[in-house]
């Protein structure tokens, strides 16, 4: 296995730690403090060609791949915007462009793609429901044939992202459970304009994240397309799954970035701060040793998560790869932004230092978007033979 950047690969994260550095601690704790979309960060990724690494070059993208991705979303994590760097290439070139790039037509992804690319559109996914959760095969959100097309019913939380959007990826039931032989049928994707006469959503307030928000969003008989309807209707899961397991690459390499990023912060703390004699207080096991694990479980996930992407980009299975980097990246994330916290003291609870901010946003990674007794529920069975518990 080859560990070493290509000269491509080295010249993107170069162009991502610019950008990363260009909108840096500041400009983040900023657009915390006000709630607000990061618009410019994003923008400047588009125009930089970093959004597009991964998509087709006939619709402008670069063309390469999912480890291509991972190192750009790494880099820009680590400059400043940590763990939420990785939602905002989940939202729009996976939820938006890697679905449409993999299971779109023709006209959907020459009308689409471009946009996403460009920064011209942003989008959603609305996946996850109130009474399902985690449970997918049980969503109860209902599209039901009307014309050519279907109206659609439900309702939806936990949705990031969606005041910024203009398109929403809605994953629904087109055939009732109760008519189904295997669970995994009956499931469709559709990509809708979020302003869609029928489409409602309230903002759900909450500890973290606070850049990128999460929505309530409710369906009251919305009017979808023929032309909206994106794969194989009935059979949308396994597209789905492949869909989500991207998600995870982005996720993983996001918390990889904002781990690092702590760690880097603390340990420049704690080198310069002096007491007990003028020792800094770096110099201590104690808080030395909690850095240096965080760090050493961090580094694991990140080649966990390029074997990930790897196998990704070589059309072998990585579902159980893409699972356990995010397993690791996320306890590691979070255990590196505590430890960073608890050893620059006071001054880690200060909002003058970010690391609080890195704290409350690596939390939400450890059950989304899979909580991680999910991806161990997935392993024992998966990878393990054990019997299904659930």
């Amino acid at each position: 296995m080859e560990f070493a950047l290509s000269e491509e690969q080295q010249m993107m994260v170069e162009t991502a730690k610019k950008i990363g550095a260009q909108f840096g601690l500041d400009y983040w704790r900023e657009l915390d403090a006000r709630k607000a979309f990061p618009a410019e960060i994003w923008q400047a990724i588009c125009d930089a060609g970093l959004c597009g690494a991964a998509l087709p070059e006939k619709y402008g993208g670069s063309g390469l791949g999912m480890l291509d991705l991972a190192v750009i979303v790494e880099a820009l994590a680590e400059g400043g915007g940590g763990s939420t760097l990785g939602q905002l290439f989940m939202v729009n070139p996976i939820f938006g462009g890697v679905s449409i790039s993999k299971f779109g037509s023709e006209s959907q992804r020459k009308a689409w793609l471009p946009k996403i690319i460009s920064g011209e559109m942003h989008c959603c996914m609305a996946l996850t429901e109130p009474n399902a959760g985690s449970n997918s095969l049980e969503i109860s959100t209902f599209a039901n044939v009307d014309g050519d097309g279907w109206r659609l019913n439900g309702q939806k939380i936990w949705i990031t992202a969606v005041p910024s959007s203009h398109k929403m990826l809605v994953v629904a039931r087109t055939t009732k459970l109760d008519q189904v032989k295997r669970r995994t049928h009956g499931i469709s994707m559709f990509i809708i304009d979020t302003d869609r006469e029928g489409v409602s959503h309230n903002e759900i307030d909450k500890l973290g994240t606070h850049t990128m928000p999460a929505s309530a969003v409710f369906f009251d008989n919305v009017r979808v397309q023929p032309d909206e309807l994106l794969g194989t209707l009935d059979h949308g899961w396994n597209e789905l799954l492949d869909v989500l397991n991207t998600e995870r690459i982005v996720t993983t390499a996001g918390l990889v970035g904002a781990g690092r990023l702590a760690i880097t912060q603390a340990v420049r703390y704690t080198t310069d701060r002096k007491v007990f004699g003028g020792k800094p207080i770096g110099s201590y096991q104690g808080l030395q040793f909690p850095l240096a694990q965080a760090y050493a479980e961090l580094e694991c996930a990140c080649l966990m998560n390029y074997r990930a992407a790897t196998y990704c980009d070589q059309g072998v299975p990585y579902g159980s790869d893409a699972n356990m980097a995010k397993l690791i990246a996320a306890q590691a994330a979070a255990d590196a932004t505590e430890r960073s916290m608890q050893a620059m003291g006071g001054m880690g609870y200060s909002k003058e230092f970010h690391v609080e901010r890195l704290w409350r946003d690596a939390r939400l990674f450890r059950f989304a978007p899979v909580a991680e007794e999910m991806v161990l529920n997935f392993i024992a069975t998966h990878d393990l033979g054990m019997p299904k518990s659930y």
